[in-house]
């Protein structure tokens, strides 16, 4: 048998515990500093849940809860329509 047609196994190793990633639990920020309300004027803080074009990152990715997600949303959007935060950049 010719080596060219012999199946390499040595990259399908099940037992490498390397390619088994451990993902931590992510916790909602705003429910760690007990935030009441999530502020629009605070542009800084907001800018953090924005990627650079101006799009709003997933709660998936972001690890805040669905209650705070829905409350970051509102507050993002009324940013932009006070113009405190862009709708896009270019």
């Amino acid at each position: 048998m010719d080596k060219k047609f012999k199946k390499d196994t040595s990259s399908y190793d099940d037992k490498n515990p390397s390619k088994f990633r451990k993902e931590t639990k992510k916790v909602c920020v705003f429910c760690v500093e007990k935030n009441e309300v999530i502020d629009y004027k605070n542009a800084a803080k907001l800018r953090k849940y924005m990627t650079e074009k101006g799009k709003i990152i997933p709660r998936r990715t972001t690890g805040v809860c669905a209650k705070h997600q829905r409350e970051l949303t509102n507050a993002i959007k009324r940013a932009r329509v006070m113009a405190l935060l862009p709708y896009r950049t270019l």
